[in-house]
């Protein structure tokens, strides 16, 4: 793993919060096989709830390297010929999902940070024989969408890698058309983190010292404009973590993950 030092300087720190979130989910890609600190490929599909009827249908190339937290899609609102954007779409698991539920009248695209990602993704996607999907590199903090032109925004355990949340939910809300829906699996506290371990860059990629409290992440999606917000999943998702001190880390948080859905008003 990439030792990163941390600075004072905001912009900087930003910086290298990207970069080593980038060389982590570079190595999730890369290196399949190796274990990580978080539970990786199809068994974590299984643990966080994945049906085997849908595991069964994403080639192997894509379901190695998943690394989401949660199973969005128990949310329900994507129906066919939906316009779907996965916001860290990774080696495509969940695009490839949301394109068999969209089916050939829908459109799904992916947007991810990290090039292996990107490469791996777009090589699942043939793999499934996709045609009606597409991945761009693509930052949550500034999606590159017009306004008003997606239908369900899914994302699964990439908000809380994202320095500036509230501009992330901005976007999300700007790109939706009104009425549309948001379905998002993320990593919440019970507690909060103190501002020295959230100045460790290296930390963000640990999933953990990005998240924020349950609480203030809700808030912060009803601040921005969204309704009928549910929670309606929630998993002690480090509990299958390999790494003795990233459980401990977890406890000590009271980190978890939820799946949230919720609405862009029409008005």
């Amino acid at each position: 793993m990439v030792v990163v030092l941390p600075t004072k300087n905001r912009e900087e720190l930003r910086e290298r919060i990207l970069t080593a979130v980038q060389t982590m989910y570079a190595e999730v890609a890369s290196c399949p096989t190796r274990k990580f600190h978080f539970p990786t490929g199809r068994s974590a599909c299984e643990y966080v709830g994945y049906p085997q009827n849908v595991l069964d249908l994403i080639p192997p190339h894509a379901l190695e390297s998943f690394a989401g937290v949660g199973y969005p899609f128990a949310a329900g609102v994507i129906t066919k010929g939906m316009s779907v954007l996965d916001i860290g779409s990774g080696s495509g698991t969940d695009l490839i999902h949301s394109a068999f539920m969209v089916g050939p009248s829908g459109r799904v695209f992916g947007i991810d940070l990290t090039e292996e990602m990107i490469s791996k993704g777009r090589a699942s996607l043939e793999k499934a024989q996709i045609k009606n999907g597409e991945i761009k590199e693509g930052n949550a903090e500034s999606l590159p969408f017009p306004d008003n032109s997606i239908d369900v925004v899914t994302s699964n355990g990439v908000i809380n890698l994202v320095p500036n949340k509230k501009t992330a939910f901005q976007e999300i809300f700007r790109v939706l058309k009104p009425g549309g829906k948001i379905q998002i699996s993320d990593i919440v506290l019970a507690t909060e983190i103190s501002e020295k371990s959230r100045a460790n860059p290296q930390l963000w990629a640990e999933c953990i010292v990005g998240a924020v409290p349950e609480h203030a992440y809700i808030g912060l999606v009803r601040d921005i404009g969204f309704s009928d917000i549910d929670i309606i999943g929630r998993i002690d998702y480090f509990s299958g973590s390999a790494s003795d001190s990233t459980r401990k880390a977890a406890r000590q948080f009271g980190a978890s993950s939820i799946t949230l859905r919720g609405t862009k008003p029409r008005v």
